[in-house]
């Protein structure tokens, strides 16, 4: 599976771009009842990537006094419990999603913007060299804690991987994920004659599911090639910096005025769709991600160079404080008091005001 392939497929239902459906081999895309865009098995209407594991999930222990059973891998890895295995199975979840295109109240609007962030974000820090090794580790830890939580997982979920390099372990038992997702499809595979009722797949479909799950593992690890957003007329200057994080750090460490200007092009082309929009925004939680989360003082900047254009300033202001909740945990983590910084609560719309003040 090419994944930035699917992933610019996505991006062209996402945003109702009109463009040519492309051929992704094993999968395709297809509408489900519920209003879902999803991931199909190609050529099967009953077989969404998402869902091939429903009849799976474990049993919940903690509703259970003593649970008196064992995880179905327990042969292979000895040192998880019934419980590892519950949160390793929303997390097989959680990253088979990150495919599927939902319909959104504004609350999961937010959740659904954070999450396609961070997963792209994931996949390009491997290649940013701009910044050092140590700030890649919390920018890391920074996006898959928001990748989980909007998705949202249970606390107990999201609290349990970590980062070993480049590879996602599971804190407790220390096992690999990559391993287990992969002797998980294994095991289904090799019994499926035990399962027949509960798994609609044929061998081979199981291991074009296996292959993606990896390849989707293996982007939020950052070993796969980075995800970019393709190409549109117009919005090149905007995505020359959303596709290049060293592009965007570098440019505005050497005059941070090119990028206000970036930012002042997209506000004074008037040419605007969903697709514009989002790049635009993404460009802005940049800012606020890779700028900010280490020198907040630099939105003073920000102000000053929109400050004689009171819209503009307050669009982006609300864009980068309101579409995210990025800068809240940014302030968190840095100890950073919005009241403190005026100049920027003055741009502030109802939305954002509810959130920090």
């Amino acid at each position: 599976m090419n994944l930035q392939l699917l992933y610019h497929e996505y991006v062209n239902l996402k945003f109702s771009r009109g463009l040519p459906p492309v051929q992704m081999g094993s999968f395709e895309y297809g509408y489900c009842e519920d209003g879902r865009t999803a991931l199909f098995l190609t050529g099967r209407d009953d077989a969404l990537f998402t869902d091939w594991t429903d009849e799976l999930q474990p049993r919940d222990p903690h509703y259970i006094r003593n649970p008196d059973w064992e995880p179905v891998l327990s042969d292979i890895f000895k040192q998880m419990d019934v419980y590892d295995e519950l949160v390793f199975y929303y997390l097989l979840f959680t990253i088979n999603s990150t495919t599927t295109i939902t319909n959104h109240n504004p609350y999961g609007a937010m959740n659904d913007f954070m999450k396609n962030y961070c997963f792209t974000q994931l996949s390009q820090l491997g290649d940013v060299s701009a910044i050092s090794e140590e700030r890649k580790r919390q920018l890391r830890e920074f996006f898959f804690f928001f990748y989980l939580y909007a998705h949202p997982v249970n606390e107990e979920t999201l609290y349990a991987f970590s980062f070993r390099e480049h590879e996602l372990v599971h804190t407790k038992t220390n096992i690999e994920m990559e391993r287990y997702f992969s002797a998980y499809h294994d095991y289904y595979r090799e019994h499926l004659d035990k399962f027949s009722g509960k798994i609609l797949l044929s061998p081979q479909e199981i291991e074009a599911c296996k292959r993606l799950t990896l390849e989707l593992l293996r982007s939020l690890e950052g070993k796969s090639a980075k995800l970019t957003l393709p190409p549109e007329d117009g919005l090149e200057d905007v995505l020359r910096l959303v596709n290049d994080v060293d592009a965007l750090i570098r440019t505005y460490s050497e005059n941070r005025t090119q990028v206000f200007e970036v930012m002042a092009g997209f506000l004074a082309d008037n040419h605007s769709s969903p697709y514009r929009d989002h790049g635009f925004r993404t460009l802005l939680q940049h800012y606020a991600c890779y700028i900010l989360y280490f020198k907040f003082d630099e939105i003073h900047h920000l102000v000053d160079y929109f400050k004689s254009n009171p819209a503009w300033c307050g669009k982006i202001i609300n864009h980068m404080f309101a579409d995210t909740i990025f800068p809240q945990r940014i302030m968190r983590l840095n100890h950073i008091d919005i009241t403190e910084h005026k100049r920027v609560i003055e741009f502030f719309g109802e939305e954002a005001r509810r959130i920090y003040l």
